[in-house]
């Protein structure tokens, strides 16, 4: 009996974003096992968080899958809770941080990422927008690497931040890329689950920057570069896990030196020597000879409280709770 993989996918699938990444995850654990006839795939397209998300994972478990992937912060408590029901059934909380015997956790070093893509951008740009699904640590650290990366290059750097709550909503998200170009922004960046920040961008000669996937099909003339999310190396490495009977839970939180992160794509409005710098410093991050949070100078919040001290570097657990937005972020985080 092959063994049964199933994902969990927050958003419609569509050619690029947060949902397509997973996508290409299980496409090469299907590529990998594919002359061995092991495992077979799945998976469920669209499942808001919440009850909906905890009914799936349960139907999952009960037509036999052994392995469900459920890769959205809010599938985390649904997913522990089926868990709970399943004993025998593995499961993998993507973005998620909390884990039982049977949960693992995972996630990407994505402002890392977003740090090379602010280098870019502050390389181009001096006021930059940036739409956002909630203020959660993760989206975040996103935020102030960004913001950190352009002021590393461009000390006079703003990034403006539109807030929606929501992952997923294309007319949203384009109406706050639209909102924040309005405002003087001259290049975009997001932490939202469709392209429609990129279209905005490129129909009205905007600069910005993909998440997710490479996004030039889309943006050929908006996109600077790219932030994208490689799974598949993990995902296919957690099947085997399986298959051998080595499985056991924790927590992985990769970056650019573990491959699950990196920044490619580079669009034809970024000079040469732009796109050396920013290769250069994310080969800087793979060797630890750079880190978006450290403080070569004292690091303030907006609100004018020291949240780096000169010469330090946040530890993880600092990053992992990060609740304050940095200077040259003129956005209040939302009560």
């Amino acid at each position: 009996m092959p063994l049964k993989a199933a994902f969990v996918y927050v958003a419609p699938l569509t050619d690029a974003g947060w949902v397509r990444q997973h996508e290409d995850g299980r496409l090469a654990v299907e590529a990998a096992f594919k002359d061995s006839g092991k495992v077979r795939t799945s998976y469920v397209e669209n499942v808001p968080e919440g009850a909906d998300a905890e009914r799936v994972i349960r139907d999952l478990a009960q037509q036999g899958n052994k392995l469900i992937f459920t890769p959205s912060f809010g599938y985390m408590e649904p997913t522990l809770r089926v868990a709970a029901e399943f004993p025998d059934v593995k499961f993998e909380s993507i973005t998620g941080y909390k884990t039982a015997p049977n949960v693992a956790a995972a996630n990407a070093r994505y402002y890392e990422g977003r740090y090379l893509a602010g280098v870019a951008a502050g390389r181009l740009a001096t006021q930059a927008g940036y739409v956002a699904g909630f203020p959660i640590p993760e989206v975040l650290q996103g935020i102030n690497a960004f913001t950190l990366g352009m002021r590393s290059v461009n000390p006079q750097a703003t990034v403006r931040v539109l807030f929606i709550s929501e992952w997923f909503n294309p007319p949203k998200e384009r109406e706050a890329a639209l909102s924040l170009l309005n405002q003087g922004a001259q290049v975009l960046a997001f932490h939202t689950g469709s392209p429609a920040v990129m279209t905005a961008a490129q129909e009205r000669g905007a600069l910005a920057v993909a998440y997710h996937s490479d996004m030039r099909k889309i943006a050929p003339d908006a996109q600077i570069v790219a932030v994208t999310h490689q799974w598949g190396e993990y995902y296919t490495r957690r099947v085997q896990a399986v298959l051998d009977g080595t499985w056991k839970s924790g927590t992985v939180w990769g970056g650019v030196k573990d491959g699950m992160i990196r920044v490619e794509g580079f669009g034809p409005k970024v000079p040469p020597q732009v796109r050396e710098e920013v290769l250069a410093r994310q080969r800087d991050i793979a060797a630890g000879r750079l880190h978006p949070f450290h403080a070569v100078a004292e690091v303030r919040d907006n609100e004018g409280h020291v949240v780096i001290a000169r010469g330090q570097t946040l530890s993880d657990a600092q990053i992992l709770s990060m609740n304050w937005l940095v200077d040259g972020v003129p956005t209040r985080l939302p009560k």
